[in-house]
C-alpha cells in the first residue's frame, strides 16, 4: 500500500504571502503566521484538500492530516497554542473529505487518513543546554498533555490511524504514545490502528537522541504499532540498510517514506519521480516492506512512480512469534536476554540505600561524581544500571529525574537499559518518564492486594517498560521455595491474562535473603532460591528470574573477601538453575574456580546448609585473612614526620613548644622566608578549622619570620639603590562591612587572622556605602576586598559592589563572607556580576588560604579555575533544581492553609496589660541567665563535633573543647564585671492595643507556595490570629529590646588595638540581646499577657522553644520582608522610646537588638515561606501598597521568576 509524500513541498511551491497565511480570521494575529503551514487548514482550507486530492489521485492509500505541528507545544512559536484541538480535527476532516470524495469515484480501492502526530520542536531526551546537561525545556507530562490534545482532534476530526512520526527523540514518541493509550484505556475513543515512523538522522544508523534502529523498535513495541517504520532525514538508497534492521526486528508491517534524495546546497531535493521510484523499487522487490511512501522533496509525481513502479511486487509477510522466549530492552542499544545470554549483570552501586559513596555525593548533590560511579559499573561489566532514590532526606522523584536526564547525555552509560528501583511508585514514575529505551521497573508486589498490583503494572505496561516482581504478597514475604513459587505463578497469571503483559518482559525476584545470621532458620534460605529459581523457570514459560545478589551475605558486611566468595558460589549454582541476572557490584566478582580451597569449601557448606557451626568458621576466616592492627604513635611520635607535618600538627593542635624551631629549620631549606608562610604555614592553616586556640601557633611561626623577610627587603632594596620606605607586607586586603549592616564580629575575626599572617588589613568597618570601599581600595593598590554582612539586604548590597568594581574594569579579587552569604550564593548571584576572581570564605582560617593562594602569581590561576569550574557547577545544579520544583498559584495556597476551627479552639486570652510599657533599665543579672551560650561559641569559630556538639558538651570535645572552655570562663568574667560596673544598659519595649473602633496598624503575611509531597498546610502567620468573620477578638503583642554601651567598650578596645576584647564585647552583647528577648519574652507569657501563666520551664525547655505560642521577627523565614520593622517602629514610637534606630536598610541600631511579633495561639509554630511566585507578589504589592520594584527588592532572595530565579 502507499503512503502520501511531502505536504510542505506542495505547500511551498504555492508561495504563499503573510496575508495568505493569515486569512480573514488571523487578519490582526500578533504574531506572523507566514510558515505556519498547519493554520491553513484554517485559512486556506481548499488548498490543503486540493493537496490530499491530488495525492490520492496519484495513487496513495493513506494520506496524512497536515498537522505535523499541531500540538500547543509547536504552535507557541507562532502564538496560536490555544487553537491546537481545532487545527487537528479540521485537518482531519479536510482530509476525511477527500478519501470520501475520491474513493466515491472508485470504491474498490478504499483510501484512510492517518492522523500525523509530529515530533514537537522540544526533546525530552536531550538537553538545549551544553552547559547544563540535566535540564529539558519541556517535560514527559507536557507531551502527554500535547498529544492527548492532539490525538482527540484527529480522532474526532475523522482520523482511522494514528501515525507519530518522523521520532528524533524516542522519549516523545513513548509520550505521544502513552498519550493514545491513555485516551483508549479511558473509554471515549475506540481503539485506532497506529503507525509509527522514526528517524535515522545519518549514517551512524541512530536517532538524534542516540538510539539504533533495533533500540528504537524495542522502546515503543508495547504500543502494538500495526506498523513500523523510518521516515524522513535520508533518500531511499541511505535509508535502505536502517530498514532492513527493521524488518528482521518487528512482527508488525514495515512502514517507508524517505526524503526525495538529499538535500543539495541550497536545501532542495534533486531526485526525479524515476530515480526515486527505481531506488525504493529495490526496497518492494526484496520484500522488506508494506507502505511505501514519500516525505521532503516528494511530490504527487513522485508518488504516482512508486505506485507504478512497485505495485507489481509482493508485501513483506511479517514474520511471526519474533524473538520467542527472548525478553528484549534497551537503553541506546539493545539487550537480548535468552538462554544463549547466560547471566546479565546488574550494577548495584547507583543505589543511595546501597552504596554508601554514592549516597554521599547525591545528598551533597554531586551528580557529575554519582554519574563516574555508573560510567565505572558500565566500564566493569554492568549490562544494566540499576538506580535507586530511596532515601528520607532526598527528594526521590526530582533526585531519579535528574539523575536518569544526566546518565541520558552520557552515551557510555546510557547505551545499556536502566532498571528504576523503587519502593514509592511515584518515583518509579520520574524515572520512567526520563527513560527512552525500554527499561525495567524494580519492583512491584501483591503486598497491597491484587487491585493495587493491576493499576500498577497497567501503567509500567503503557511505558513499555519490563517489570521485577517480588515474591510477596498480602501475608507477606515468601521465604520458603513453595511459598515463593506460589505467589510467582499467581502473578504470573495476573500480568498475562488480565494486565496483557508479554511473558518475556516479566522478572520474577523470589528473594536472595541473608545466610549465617546465627539463626538456625535463616540458614536453608539460599537453597530455597535456588530450588524456586528451578521451579519457576519449569513452570512459567518465558519469565526471567533475578535478586539482589549481597542480600545473600549481608551478615559479613565489611568482610569483602568473603562476601565475594559467597557471591561467587552462589551464582555458580544459581545460574544453572535459570536465574537471568542478578544485581551485583559487576566490579568486585571472584572468578568460581579462582576462590582458595578452604574458603571455597566455606562458602558451598553455608550456601547448602551442610555444616551447622559455618558461620563462626567463615568469622574466622575473616579475622585471620581480612584485618590487620595498628600500632598507636605515641605522644610524641609527630615529631619524627618532616618538617612540613609537624607545622601542620603543631598548627592543627595548637602546640607552641617547637614552632620556632620547625619554623627555623623551614626556613633553612626555603630560598625565601616568604615561601615558609606560602609553604608549610599555608598548608597547615587550610587544616585549621578553629581559629584562636592555633592563632598563637601561627603568630609566633609568623614573628619569627618577619626579622628575616625584613632583612632581605633591605638587601633586595640596597641592590636597587632605593630609599626604605617601611616595612614590607604580604599584601594589601581592604574588608569592610557593607552599607545598612552594623555587624563586623566575623570581619573582624579575619582581620586579625590576616593580620597574624603578616598581611596589611585595612578595616573600614560598617555600614560602609560602595563608593568608599572602591575607592580605598584603589588609593590603597589593595591587592584583596572582603565583603562581610549578617543581613538579607546585605546580600543585594554585596551585588551592587561587585557590579561597580565591573564597571570601573578593576582587577582585584573579591571575597564574600558573613552569616547570610553561602557558597551557593555567591557563586549564582554574585560570581557572574563581577568577571574577576569572586569566592565565598566559610570562615577566618580560610581567609588566608585564600588570600595566599590569590597572591601567588603562580597558584591564582589555576586556584581561580577550579573555584571558577566548582561555582559553574552549584549554577548548573541550582538551576536545574528549579526546574524540578512546582509551586500552586496563590489561591490555591491560601484554599490548602493551615485551618483552625475557631469555634473549637480555646478562647484567646485577653492579655492582663493592655498598652504600651517601656524598660530603660532592664536587670542585667536576670538577663544574663536566659543567655543560650551555642551562638556564642559559633562566633569564635569553635564547633564540637558529635557527640559534643552543643553546650556545655563542646567542653568535652578533643579538638576545641580546652579552649571553648577558656574563652567560656573569660567570658563569664567579663559577663560579671558589664554587670557589676553597669557597662551595658538593656532597653525595651512591649505593646499591645485593646481599641477595635479603628484600624491601627496592619502586619502583612506571605503565604507558602512550594508545592509540598504531603498534605502539610501551606503556612502564613496570618492563619495563627482569629479573623474578623470569626468575631472572636483576638491579640497580637510586639516587643523591641537593645543593648546599649557595647559600642562605647568597643571604641575602647578598638584604640587599644586589643582585638580579642573587640570581638568578645560585641559576642556578650548579642547574647544579651537575644537574652533580653527571651527573658521578655516569658514575661508576657507568665504575667504581662498571662495566656501561659503556669509555665514551668528549664532554660534548655524555652531555647528549644517548648513554650506555648512564637516569637517571629520581621525579616526572618516566617515573614521575610524587613519593611514590617518600619509598621512596629512607627506604631510604638520605638526610637523615640528606646532609641533604637533602623538604618536605611532597616537593620537595627544599636546592632545587638532584637524586635518581634508575639503570637500567643497555642497552634502557632515556626515556618519558612520560601520562594513564592509572581502571583502572591502582585498581590502582596497591592496589599501593602508598595511599588513592585520596591517590594522585588526587598523580597528578592524568596522570588521565583525572571531575574530574581537564579
Amino acid at each position: 500500500m502507499f503512503l502520501d509524500g511531502g505536504m510542505g513541498t506542495i505547500i511551498q511551491s504555492l508561495k504563499l504571502s503573510e496575508e495568505d497565511f493569515r486569512g480573514e480570521r488571523f487578519k490582526d494575529h500578533p504574531h506572523d503566521l507566514k510558515g505556519n503551514n498547519d493554520i491553513l487548514v484554517l485559512t486556506q482550507p481548499e488548498h490543503i484538500k486540493n493537496i490530499h486530492i491530488a495525492y490520492l489521485e496519484a495513487g496513495a492509500d493513506f494520506v496524512e492530516s497536515n498537522t505535523f505541528c499541531s500540538t500547543f507545544i509547536s504552535q507557541a512559536d507562532y502564538a496560536c497554542e490555544k487553537y491546537a484541538y481545532e487545527l487537528n480535527k479540521e485537518a482531519a476532516r479536510l482530509a476525511k473529505e477527500a478519501c470520501i470524495e475520491v474513493t466515491a469515484r472508485d470504491p474498490s480501492k478504499p483510501r484512510f487518513v492517518c492522523g500525523a502526530l509530529g515530533p514537537t520542536n522540544r526533546t525530552c531526551s536531550i538537553s538545549p543546554s551544553v552547559e547544563n546537561p540535566a535540564y529539558r525545556n519541556v517535560t514527559f507530562d507536557e507531551l502527554v498533555e500535547a498529544y492527548s490534545e492532539q490525538a482527540r482532534g484527529l480522532l474526532d476530526g475523522g482520523a482511522d490511524i494514528l501515525l507519530v512520526e518522523t521520532i528524533f527523540d524516542t522519549l516523545n514518541a513513548k509520550a505521544a504514545l502513552y498519550a493514545i493509550d491513555l485516551l483508549f484505556e479511558e473509554g471515549s475513543y475506540k481503539r485506532t490502528p497506529i503507525f509509527v515512523s522514526g528517524t535515522i538522522v545519518d549514517q551512524s544508523g541512530r536517532t538524534l537522541s542516540g538510539q539504533t534502529g533495533e533500540a528504537f523498535v524495542s522502546s515503543i513495541n508495547h504500543s502494538n504499532p500495526l506498523a513500523i517504520g523510518l521516515n524522513c532525514a535520508l533518500g531511499a538508497e541511505q535509508m535502505k540498510p536502517f530498514v532492513q534492521n527493521i524488518a528482521k526486528f518487528t512482527s508488525s508491517f514495515v512502514i517507508c517514506y524517505p526524503n526525495a534524495g538529499l538535500p543539495n546546497t541550497f536545501g532542495n531535493y534533486d531526485e526525479t519521480p524515476e530515480m526515486m521510484s527505481k531506488a525504493v523499487a529495490e526496497f518492494a522487490k526484496e520484500g522488506l516492506i508494506n507502505i511505501l511512501g514519500g516525505c521532503c522533496g516528494t511530490t504527487p509525481d513522485h508518488i504516482k512512480a512508486i505506485v507504478k513502479a512497485c505495485s507489481q511486487y509482493k508485501p513483506r509477510v511479517p514474520p511471526p512469534n519474533l524473538q520467542l522466549e527472548s525478553m528484549i530492552i534497551s537503553g541506546l542499544e539493545v539487550l537480548k536476554v535468552s538462554k544463549e545470554t547466560n547471566f546479565v549483570n546488574i550494577g548495584e552501586r547507583c543505589n543511595v540505600a546501597g552504596s554508601r559513596k554514592f549516597a554521599r555525593h547525591i545528598l551533597k548533590g554531586e551528580y557529575e561524581e554519582a554519574i563516574t560511579i555508573a560510567r565505572s559499573q558500565v566500564e566493569n561489566g554492568a549490562q544494566i544500571i540499576d538506580v535507586n532514590m530511596d532515601e528520607g532526606m532526598l527528594d526521590g522523584k526530582a533526585a531519579m529525574t535528574k539523575f536518569l536526564n544526566l546518565i541520558a547525555s552520557d552515551p557510555d552509560i546510557s547505551r545499556v537499559p536502566i532498571m528504576v528501583d523503587s519502593s514509592n511508585f511515584e518515583v518509579v514514575l520520574a524515572g520512567l518518564k526520563c527513560a527512552q529505551g525500554k527499561c525495567i521497573v524494580n519492583s512491584i508486589s501483591l503486598k497491597e492486594g491484587p487491585e493495587d498490583f493491576i493499576k500498577k503494572a497497567k501503567i509500567i505496561r503503557r511505558f513499555g517498560a519490563a517489570v521485577v516482581v517480588m515474591a510477596f504478597d498480602e501475608t507477606g514475604q515468601a521465604d520458603v521455595k513453595e511459598r515463593k513459587v506460589e505467589i510467582c505463578k499467581r502473578s504470573y497469571k495476573t500480568l498475562t491474562e488480565i494486565v496483557g503483559f508479554n511473558p518475556n518482559d516479566i522478572i520474577f525476584d523470589p528473594n536472595i535473603l541473608t545466610i549465617c545470621t546465627g539463626m538456625e532458620e535463616h540458614n536453608n534460605f539460599g537453597v530455597e532460591f535456588i530450588e524456586a529459581t528451578r521451579e519457576i523457570k519449569r513452570t512459567l514459560p518465558g519469565a526471567k528470574v533475578s535478586g539482589g545478589i549481597s542480600n545473600l551475605s549481608f551478615s559479613f558486611r565489611g568482610m569483602d573477601k568473603v562476601r565475594e566468595a559467597m557471591h561467587s558460589v552462589f551464582l555458580y549454582h544459581a545460574i544453572q538453575a535459570g536465574l537471568d541476572m542478578g544485581i551485583v557490584n559487576a566490579g568486585f566478582l571472584t572468578i568460581y574456580d579462582d576462590i582458595p580451597k578452604d574458603l571455597l569449601e566455606l562458602c558451598e557448606n553455608a550456601l547448602w546448609n551442610r555444616d551447622s557451626d559455618v558461620t563462626e568458621k567463615m568469622l574466622n576466616y575473616a579475622q585471620k585473612h581480612g584485618k590487620e592492627t595498628k600500632k598507636e604513635a605515641n605522644e610524641e611520635e609527630w615529631r619524627k614526620e618532616n618538617v612540613k607535618s609537624r607545622i601542620s600538627y603543631a598548627l592543627v593542635k595548637g602546640i607552641t613548644k617547637y614552632i620556632i624551631e620547625d619554623t627555623e629549620e623551614a626556613r633553612q631549606s626555603y630560598s625565601r622566608p616568604l615561601e615558609v608562610i606560602e609553604g608549610p604555614l599555608m598548608n597547615g592553616m587550610s587544616v585549621v578549622g578553629d581559629l584562636f586556640g592555633k592563632g598563637d601557633v601561627m603568630k609566633k611561626a609568623v614573628a619569627h619570620l618577619i626579622p628575616y623577610m625584613e632583612e632581605e627587603r633591605l638587601a633586595n632594596l640596597a641592590k636597587l639603590g632605593g630609599e626604605d620606605s617601611g616595612p614590607t607586607h604580604a599584601g594589601v586586603v581592604v574588608i569592610a562591612t557593607v552599607k545598612g549592616d552594623v555587624h563586623d564580629i566575623g570581619k573582624n575575626i579575619v582581620g586579625v587572622v590576616l593580620g597574624c599572617n603578616n598581611y596589611k588589613v585595612i578595616d573600614l568597618g560598617v555600614m560602609t556605602p560602595c563608593e568608599k570601599i572602591i575607592s580605598t581600595a584603589l588609593k590603597e593598590k589593595a591587592d584583596i576586598i572582603g565583603l562581610s554582612g549578617l543581613i538579607t539586604p546585605s546580600l543585594d548590597e554585596m551585588i551592587t559592589v561587585a557590579k561597580e568594581m565591573e564597571k570601573q574594569n578593576l582587577d582585584i579579587p573579591l571575597l564574600i563572607g558573613g552569616a547570610t552569604t553561602s557558597k551557593a550564593h555567591t557563586a549564582v548571584k554574585i560570581s557572574p556580576q563581577y568577571s574577576k576572581p569572586t569566592i565565598h570564605v566559610l570562615d577566618a582560617s580560610k581567609s588566608v588560604v585564600v588570600v595566599s593562594n590569590l597572591l601567588d602569581k603562580k597558584l591564582k590561576e589555576d586556584f581561580w579555575e577550579d573555584i571558577a569550574e566548582e561555582y559553574q557547577e552549584i549554577r548548573e545544579d541550582h538551576y536545574a533544581s528549579l526546574q524540578n520544583q512546582k509551586y500552586l498559584p496563590l489561591q490555591i495556597a491560601r484554599e490548602k492553609g493551615f485551618k483552625i476551627d475557631w469555634t473549637k479552639q480555646p478562647f484567646p486570652i485577653k492579655p492582663s496589660f493592655i498598652g504600651k510599657r517601656v524598660f530603660t533599665n532592664y536587670d542585667l543579672k536576670r538577663i544574663s541567665e536566659f543567655i543560650d551560650w551555642n551562638p556564642f561559641f559559633q562566633v569564635w569559630q569553635l564547633r564540637g563535633r558529635y557527640p559534643n556538639r552543643g553546650f556545655p558538651k563542646i567542653f568535652n570535645d578533643e579538638h576545641v573543647g580546652l579552649e571553648a572552655k577558656k574563652i567560656y570562663e573569660e567570658a563569664l568574667a567579663f559577663i560579671k564585671k558589664i554587670i557589676d560596673e553597669k557597662l551595658f544598659t538593656a532597653k525595651g519595649i512591649i505593646y499591645d492595643e485593646e481599641s477595635r473602633s479603628k484600624i491601627v496598624s496592619t502586619f502583612f503575611g506571605l503565604r507558602q507556595q512550594m508545592e509540598k509531597e504531603s498534605d502539610e498546610p501551606y503556612f502564613c502567620l496570618s492563619d495563627f490570629i482569629a479573623p474578623k468573620s470569626s468575631k472572636i477578638p483576638d491579640y497580637l503583642g510586639l516587643l523591641a529590646v537593645g543593648i546599649f554601651g557595647a559600642d562605647e567598650l568597643v571604641k575602647k578596645f578598638e584604640h587599644d588595638h586589643d582585638d580579642y576584647n573587640v570581638i568578645m564585647t560585641k559576642a556578650i552583647a548579642d547574647r544579651f540581646a537575644e537574652g533580653f528577648a527571651e527573658c521578655l519574652h516569658e514575661d508576657i507569657r507568665k504575667k504581662l499577657w498571662g495566656y501561659s501563666s503556669n509555665e514551668d520551664l528549664t532554660l534548655e525547655d524555652i531555647l528549644n522553644v517548648k513554650y506555648q505560642g512564637i516569637r517571629p521577627a520581621p525579616a526572618y523565614p516566617s515573614q521575610p520582608d524587613h519593611r514590617e520593622k518600619v509598621t512596629m517602629w512607627n506604631l510604638m514610637n520605638i526610637y523615640e522610646e528606646t532609641g533604637i534606630e533602623l538604618t536605611d536598610n532597616l537593620a537595627m541600631l544599636p546592632a545587638a537588638s532584637v524586635s518581634a511579633l508575639v503570637f500567643a495561639n497555642p497552634k502557632s509554630q515556626y515556618f519558612a515561606v520560601g520562594k513564592i511566585e509572581k502571583d502572591q507578589v502582585l498581590n502582596y504589592t497591592k496589599r501593602i501598597n508598595k511599588d513592585l520594584e520596591d517590594t522585588e527588592k526587598w523580597l528578592q532572595s524568596n522570588l521565583n521568576y525572571g531575574k530574581f530565579n537564579i
